[in-house]
């Protein structure tokens, strides 16, 4: 369970890095829509996973390729943000959150289903 402290820490990376973000999107992700979706800290707050969410998803490889390249860069950046207020800029690992994908999936497939309507009910 996360703490106070921890959740607090994750809303403020999650804010920062989409400032950094937005400030340059097309040196970080081309011409991909990227979204943070959530940050998780550890207890002590030394290392941060950031969940981005790419449209489009044929893109994803090659955002998430670039932005392993650009690391040290954006971990310098957000250094720049918050290393007045924080002891340690915490690492950061970047991992894809296809939650909204899925969801797309799922609800293509509700939309294919083929259902017969039930014989026992009446129907004008």
């Amino acid at each position: 369970m996360d703490s106070k402290r921890q959740h607090k820490f994750s809303r403020q990376i999650q804010k920062d890095l989409s400032e950094i973000f937005q400030r340059d999107p097309r040196h970080f992700f081309n011409n991909s829509l990227v979204t943070i979706t959530g940050v998780e800290v550890s207890p002590d707050l030394g290392f941060a996973k950031v969940y981005l969410s790419v449209f489009p998803v044929k893109d994803v490889e090659d955002v998430f390729y670039n932005i392993e390249q650009k690391k040290g860069e954006i971990r310098k950046l957000l250094g720049n943000k918050i290393g007045k207020r924080v002891r340690i800029v915490p690492e950061l690992a970047f991992f894809h959150d296809n939650t909204e994908e899925e969801a797309s999936k799922i609800d293509r497939l509700i939309d294919n289903l083929n259902i017969p309507p039930d014989k026992n009910t009446d129907q004008p």
